[in-house]
This record gives C-alpha cells, sequence and structure tokens, in this order.
C-alpha cells in the first residue's frame, strides 16, 4: 500500500503568488498544506529575511529604486559569479521597503498579477503567521549558502535560534523542520539541540560546496549528491540526519518515468531509519519528465497528476510543491 506523504507549500503557495509572500503562506495554509517551507537569507544587520537566494533581483523590484542603483555588484556565491543586488549589503529597513515579484513570470501569470503588492516578510513574521493560522501547520526552514554566510561573519543557526526564542517557540519545537544543501550546518544545529528533525537537500547532478571544500583541504575527490546516495553514504547519515530531501529527478527518471531507482532509494532509506522528502512538484511541461508533458507550449500545464503520483508510490514521506492544493488532490486519489 503506497503511503501517503505529507504535502510541504514549497515557498508558500508560490504557483499562485509570488513566492514567500505572506498572501503565498497564507493561501497554502488555505489549501490545507501540512508545512510551508520557507528560506532563510541574512541582511548586513543580521535580521532573517525569507528570500529564495541572496540576490534578489529576480524576486524583488530593487532594481527599480534609483536609491539602491549603487548597491548592485557581483559575488561569488558557492562558487557561482552572481551578478545583482544582494541581501546582505542591505538593513532590514532598507529591504522593508522592497515588494515581491514573481520569480517566473512567463510561467505564472496568475502570481504575476500580484507583483508589487507584498512586502518581504522577516522569518519572525512567518512564525506569527503560523502561531495565528486557524489549524495546526508546521515548518521546514530551509537555510541557505550556509558556510558563505559564516565567512560574511552572519551564523545562519545562531540567528533562527535567536528569532525562535523571541517567538516565544522552543528551539526544537516538533513543528520544525530544518534542511540544508549543506551537512556542516546540519550536523552543527543537531549537536546544538536545535531543530526537531533535520534534512539534508541533495540535487541531481551536483555537489555540496562544503564537500567542495572539505575535499580541496584534504587533497581528495569530492563526493557528488549522486555518490552520497551509495549504500555507504546512506549509512553515514544514520544518527546525523532525519531525513533526506531528495531532487525528485533521483527518484522518477526524467526521460523515461520509471521509478523503479526511486522505490529503491526509498526503501533503503527507510531501512536505515531516515525518512525521504521529495522536491519539487510543478505542473508546467518544463518542469515534469518527458513522457508526461503535453503539447509544445513548455509553460502549459502537462499531465502532472500522473507524474505526481508516480513520484508519491515511491512511499516518500513528504513532498514539496508549488500549488499545494493539486498535490492535495493527487495524494488524496492515491
Amino acid at each position: 500500500m503506497t503511503h501517503k506523504p505529507l504535502v510541504i507549500a514549497h515557498r508558500g503557495a508560490c504557483g499562485y503568488r509570488p513566492e514567500h509572500s505572506g498572501a503565498a503562506y497564507e493561501l497554502a495554509i488555505e489549501h490545507g498544506a501540512d508545512m510551508l517551507e520557507p528560506d532563510v537569507v541574512a541582511t548586513s544587520d543580521g535580521v532573517l529575511v525569507i528570500r529564495h537566494e541572496n540576490e534578489i533581483s529576480g524576486t524583488t523590484d530593487v532594481a527599480d529604486h534609483p536609491e539602491f542603483a549603487d548597491r548592485r555588484t557581483v559575488k561569488i556565491v558557492d562558487n557561482q559569479p552572481l551578478d545583482g543586488w544582494f541581501t546582505e549589503d542591505f538593513t532590514w529597513n532598507e529591504l522593508s521597503t522592497l515588494r515581491c515579484r514573481e520569480r517566473l513570470p512567463q510561467s505564472r501569470l496568475e502570481s504575476r498579477a500580484f507583483d508589487g503588492q507584498c512586502e518581504l516578510l522577516r522569518l519572525t513574521d512567518l512564525l506569527h503567521i503560523v502561531d495565528s493560522a486557524s489549524r495546526p501547520v508546521s515548518l521546514c526552514i530551509e537555510l541557505k549558502h550556509a558556510t558563505y554566510f559564516d565567512e560574511e561573519g552572519l551564523r545562519l543557526d545562531s540567528l533562527l535560534a535567536r528569532d525562535l526564542r523571541a517567538a516565544g517557540w522552543a528551539l526544537d519545537d516538533e513543528r520544525l523542520v530544518l534542511e540544508s544543501f549543506e551537512k556542516t550546518i546540519l550536523v552543527r544545529m543537531r549537536d546544538a539541540g536545535l531543530g526537531a528533525q533535520h534534512a539534508y537537500l541533495l540535487e541531481h547532478e551536483a555537489t555540496a560546496f562544503d564537500e567542495l571544500l572539505w575535499a580541496a583541504t584534504e587533497g581528495v575527490p569530492p563526493l557528488s549528491y549522486g555518490d552520497e546516495l551509495s549504500e555507504a553514504g546512506l549509512e553515514a547519515f544514520m544518527g546525523r540526519m532525519t531525513a533526506i530531501s531528495v531532487d525528485a529527478r533521483f527518484l522518477i527518471d526524467p526521460r523515461t518515468g520509471d521509478i523503479s531507482r526511486g522505490i529503491q532509494l526509498v526503501r533503503r532509506a527507510h531501512s536505515l531509519g531516515l525518512q525521504v522528502f521529495a522536491w519539487t512538484l510543478r505542473p508546467e511541461n518544463e518542469f515534469l519528465p518527458l513522457p508526461f508533458r503535453q503539447g509544445t507550449d513548455s509553460s502549459a500545464w502537462g499531465d502532472y497528476a500522473t507524474a505526481w503520483s508516480a513520484v508519491m508510490q515511491t512511499n516518500v514521506d513528504a513532498v514539496f510543491a508549488d500549488h499545494p492544493d493539486l498535490a492535495i488532490a493527487v495524494r488524496d486519489g492515491l
């Protein structure tokens, strides 16, 4: 029998409202999402802001503010050169003057209609939204670019602990899952008793930044995320992580739609006491495996229900979705 996974609203109901906006999170709660997933980055004055990246030109109207034109710069973040505006170069008071924008304006027309209407959120703002919700809802908080922010003198885990205390949350609140693409900060938070659960994010055909740094220091080849999903890799997570949060392409072949590898991966992880989350379910053709695309318009919706059902049939414990209402309907139909 297929396990019915939790549905995590990815950056809120960001298929309908600009990501990480109050409107997106409130709609996700209305849709019945089990969890909300915010990404956190830091400002120059140590405020945790909810943004997918510290580079904010694609999700805010910062480029329209002439008073911030001189803040545009090029930085290397996790070995990637980025040109734009960065949260760590602003105070919270400055960022609070910006407004949210849809990150995929050509595909998400409904969400784009809300451009300029929503303020940016701090983590403390979202904690208040959760506490004020009409029903219980949990948080899956992703700490972005932890090593980078360490080097900037902004320890995301310390700032997170401060904000949780200020909001009256226990550091190990049962509603709290903490996740990152870097193992270093996850182990650090686990050892400090910060977070009820800890999920390691793994991206298809990529390598963790902290792994690259460690391997360079040790003079050994780095392990890719795919390497870390080997039998030995999974065993190494025992006692260090609660869950692995994997790119759905590890579970469903993007060319054929086959899930046999995914079933085996989930089975292995479960046998080691690890939960498995999958990300990200999106209905547009460009994000679906080839067999489930319909027509030639990449932004049109394909046969997402069949594709998502296949992912869920690997027996994952949770799925991330931009449209939580659609994912809930697919889950309920299993």
